[in-house]
């Protein structure tokens, strides 16, 4: 192929019909049929990234390995492709702006008044092609956030129609992912939604090529027919895109529904050897024939919100499935934990995980949260601020250092077991400023941590500004809490672990980012495991 092909997927009618994860399930059967496949997501959001983002306003923020702060639609593209994203693959409205308005400082526009058509649109379309101008992608798959008609999206379906005219025939096609709902009291599936959002995209210079249609109850051929006519579509580009059980099963069903086959024959491309989802679907067989079931607590601050923990939620269906088991997957809001309720919130519990997070809020109960699975022999399981909380919890209650804290939480704490990092201390700017991205980590020899990676060199990705102190570390090592890994750089603690104990773990950095459905993260695998081994005591 000389000539990289775009797929567009636009969405309508409401948000959350779950665009992410119909561009995920395309770009997965395109993938197993064998064209190097990607996919970017351009957020109409006036940020620049979603670090600064409170997890209850758009989720999770996903980093990948280059150290992008990005949109949790990228971790469904990892875990469904199996290949690393980048910087390239997430652009917000804020970062075209200040790519701009630099431009313009540094006088490239050459005294023109700078506009949202061409200076904006141009910037727009020029990285909608980045990925593809690389050579390493056939088809590069776009998602367009937000909604149809939202006054946020218009720069970027603009520039979609600009694109789509200039790459010319069978090079670029547009994907309309909309709802078709039911009415209960009138027992029936209506189309008028689809057929307004249609009409409002055509009216920004856009024919949709194929229609995906959300709903709860099948679509019959007569409003297939319907759909087809009125929002002038071929009739087998009306794809049914129905509730699954799980994310997962979507691939499959879209392999069904032809969404793939459709999408390539309007490509021009040849539709090549059937896909060869053989692995996915020993994963989706183990997943829905469990032989064990664990319930694992996850405490944290933002549970109130599902998508804030995303990854860790997807890691623990990739870990249960490599184990046979159903995660039940207990959320705890660590704020309303406290020594007089936590026997009755935790003792039910076959593992238990604390969560990454920022600020005060909520940390005493994670504390707490540590000693109860330290000291009643509960798999634990501490990410990031997690592992944190258990170096405070051992220096407080097993060093006897009973105001040990982080600088996070109190700056004149007089054991400040966790620390603002050095290069840190003069940073005013809050965006894109923390240790982020892949960091490499060294595990010692004879520890959980290289019986779990069966490896003693690793990179893993951050997320955060507060470190180990290293200062505490002989003493904390003495007492019989271990660094067992240890980035070989910086020498800052990277997993800490206690050998007494039936598995406790905390790690500074990220795992549940690397997990994906052909490769589950090994910190989960053996988490669940032994949350398995734990039930059955």
């Amino acid at each position: 192929m000389n000539q990289t092909k775009y797929i567009f997927v636009t969405g309508g009618v409401t948000s959350s019909l779950g665009k992410g994860i119909i561009a995920a399930s395309l770009a997965k059967l395109l993938q197993a049929r064998g064209y190097r496949t990607t996919i970017q997501k351009f957020d109409p959001y006036i940020n620049v990234d979603p670090g600064t983002l409170n997890p209850y306003e758009h989720g999770e923020c996903y980093v990948t390995d280059d150290g992008a702060e990005t949109d949790l639609d990228l971790g469904h593209y990892e875990r469904f492709l199996n290949v690393p994203t980048s910087q390239a693959n997430n652009v917000t409205t804020g970062r075209v702006y200040l790519s701009v308005i630099e431009k313009e400082r540094r006088g490239e526009f050459l005294g023109k008044t700078v506009q949202v058509v061409p200076h904006i649109t141009n910037e727009i379309k020029e990285r909608m092609q980045l990925l593809g101008k690389t050579g390493e992608f056939d088809i590069v798959i776009t998602e367009i956030g937000g909604t149809v008609g939202d006054i946020e999206s218009l720069p970027y379906i603009e520039s979609v129609r600009q694109l789509v005219w200039e790459l010319g025939e069978n090079n670029g096609i547009v994907i309309h992912l909309t709802l078709v709902p039911y009415l209960a009291a009138a027992g029936e599936l209506k189309t008028k939604p689809t057929q307004h959002s249609v009409k409002a995209l055509m009216e920004s210079g856009i024919k949709a090529d194929i229609l995906v249609c959300r709903t709860e109850h099948e679509l019959s051929d007569e409003l297939r027919q319907k759909l087809a006519l009125f929002c002038n579509v071929k009739r087998e580009a009306v794809i049914q895109s129905i509730d699954a059980s799980t994310i997962y099963d979507v691939p499959n069903l879209m392999l069904e529904e032809g969404l793939d086959k459709v999408a390539l024959k309007k490509l021009d491309l040849p539709e090549k050897a059937t896909p060869d989802l053989k692995q996915w679907n020993e994963f989706l067989q183990k997943l829905k024939n469990p032989k064990h079931i664990v319930n694992i607590g996850l405490v944290g601050k933002y549970v109130e919100l599902q998508d804030s923990y995303k990854s860790i939620l997807e890691a623990f269906i990739h870990a249960g499935a490599a184990n046979e088991t159903k995660v039940n997957v207990v959320s705890i809001h660590s704020e309303y934990v406290d020594e007089k309720n936590i026997a009755d919130k935790l003792r039910d519990l076959d593992g238990i995980l604390v969560a990454p997070g920022f600020g005060e809020r909520g940390i005493e109960g994670k504390i707490d949260t540590v000693r109860y699975a330290r000291e009643n022999n509960i798999p634990f399981f501490g990410i990031c601020l997690g592992m944190q909380m258990a170096v405070i919890e051992y220096s407080r209650n097993v060093l006897g250092y009973s105001d040990a804290n982080s600088t996070e939480m109190n700056s004149g704490t007089a054991h400040p077991v966790i620390n603002l990092m050095e290069e840190q201390k003069t940073i005013t700017d809050k965006g894109g400023t923390m240790r982020l991205g892949a960091w490499k980590c060294e595990i010692k020899p004879d520890t959980l941590a290289s019986k779990i990676y069966g490896k003693t060199q690793i990179q893993e990705r951050h997320r955060h500004r507060y470190e180990f102190n290293g200062e505490y570390l002989e003493e904390l090592e003495n007492a019989g809490l271990k660094a067992s890994g240890i980035n070989p750089d910086t020498k800052l603690v990277e997993i800490i672990e206690i050998e007494k104990h039936p598995f406790f773990i905390g790690v500074q950095y990220h795992p549940e980012y690397k997990s994906t459905v052909a490769q589950p993260h090994p910190l989960f695998v053996s988490f669940v495991k032994a949350a398995v081994t734990h039930k059955n005591k």
